[in-house]
């Protein structure tokens, strides 16, 4: 497929560039003491990804230890009775640790061990990335660092018992919002002055290149086998794509395996309470282009061109900026960027739940609630939503807030 001057069918081969740039987003900019490291993580991951033996080490641990291939389930009960689309979901729920984020992790501390790394340093918002970094610390023998903003200390209480439980440290951030972007700053700082002995391992497809590129990689096992699955499945390719984009790994992940289709792909971001800026993340959405974290992407921006407040009920998608790869598939007008409110994707959470026995994560919840709506708009064919992780983390928040819905 060829859509506005891009081979799709050569995509991952050219882009990104040798810079790290997806078209105009994306590149490295960063202090000059964080050059050289980041630099060297570069060409550590490009020398060990064409390696038989990474390769193939990566593939026993998915199999052995992560318990891929992960499922699809279709949702043939909430099918029939919304109508229209029949809906299907890729169960990275079932994914060891309950999320996609073990994907990568297990990669990135492969790639430590290969470059003589004693710690992992790494941010967490949902607290699902900091107990799959948790986790690959403790199966290849590191320490764990996991910076962790007090809000979502607070709203995601179980994940942090988790990731001390399998011996990280959690450390509290608890300057300006207390969430997601000040913990990657936090985490940024800590790498900076500890690198050599050092890996920061970036939660998402964000950040200076190589990581955008290396967390997409190791991401797209889920794409991969989410196509073969639904071709043996049913034959055909699904009509439509749906997941959860806050900086964009699982649908990052999930995407790539269909760039070259003829499927029809959406991205879901987060419009929170609303489209006034302060009360959503919805960056890809309401945004525009800026530099924040190294590198270039769309982002929200105060009046002073600084990252501005955001918000989500999620807190794995309160980021004021998304993945460049993102950026670049919107402008060139391969996916199509849309977002949910905090309502709609509670309303999913327990219909899912109650209609198919698989409570989400509120952050899968907003791809489910997109892939309702999508379903009834379409009235026939069929969609794959990414359900990027397990709801269990979310319990004690939404009781608390919405209670049971008996």
């Amino acid at each position: 497929m060829i859509l506005n001057n891009v081979n799709y069918e050569t995509y991952t081969k050219n882009y990104p560039d040798k810079d790290g740039y997806f078209g105009k987003y994306g590149g490295v900019y960063l202090p000059e003491e964080l050059i050289i490291p980041v630099s060297e993580v570069n060409d550590a991951y490009m020398t060990i990804c064409k390696s038989s033996k990474f390769v193939n080490e990566l593939r026993r641990i998915r199999k052995e230890f992560q318990g891929r291939p992960t499922p699809i389930s279709h949702l043939e009960r909430l099918s029939t009775k919304i109508g229209g689309a029949q809906i299907y979901v890729k169960r990275e729920d079932l994914n060891h640790t309950g999320a996609h984020k073990l994907n990568h992790c297990m990669g990135e501390g492969l790639l430590a061990k290969y470059m003589g790394k004693k710690k992992l340093i790494a941010e967490t918002g949902a607290g699902q990335h900091g107990v799959a970094l948790a986790t690959a610390a403790a199966f290849f023998g590191l320490e764990c660092d996991i910076y962790m903003g007090s809000v979502d200390i607070k709203k995601q209480a179980p994940n942090v018992a988790r990731m001390k439980i399998l011996g990280a440290r959690v450390i509290e951030v608890t300057h300006g919002l207390q969430t997601l972007k000040e913990a990657v700053d936090a985490a940024f700082e800590a790498y900076s002055k500890e690198y050599k002995d050092s890996i920061y391992c970036i939660g998402s497809v964000v950040g200076p290149h190589p990581f955008p590129a290396m967390v997409r990689d190791f991401q797209s096992v889920i794409g991969i086998e989410s196509r073969a699955q639904f071709l043996e499945m049913t034959g055909e390719l699904p009509d439509a794509i749906v997941a959860c984009v806050g900086g964009g790994s699982n649908s990052i992940g999930m995407f790539s395996g269909f760039l070259n289709d003829p499927v029809d792909i959406y991205g879901v971001e987060p419009l929170g309470r609303g489209p006034k800026l302060g009360d959503h993340a919805a960056s890809l959405v309401y945004g525009t282009e800026g530099v924040m974290h190294g590198f270039n992407s769309i982002m929200l921006k105060d009046n002073n061109g600084e990252p501005a407040p955001v918000y989500s009920i999620a807190s794995g998608l309160d980021y004021p900026s998304s993945g460049p790869e993102h950026s670049f598939l919107m402008e060139k007008g391969r996916i199509k960027y849309d977002a949910i409110g905090d309502d709609e994707s509670i309303d999913a959470f327990f219909e899912l739940s109650r209609m198919e026995g698989i409570i989400p994560a509120i952050e899968s919840s907003h791809a489910v609630a997109y892939g309702i709506k999508l379903a009834k708009s379409m009235n026939k064919g069929s969609i794959l939503i990414c359900l990027s992780g397990r709801g269990d983390k979310d319990l004690e928040y939404v009781i608390e807030n919405y209670g049971t819905r008996e």
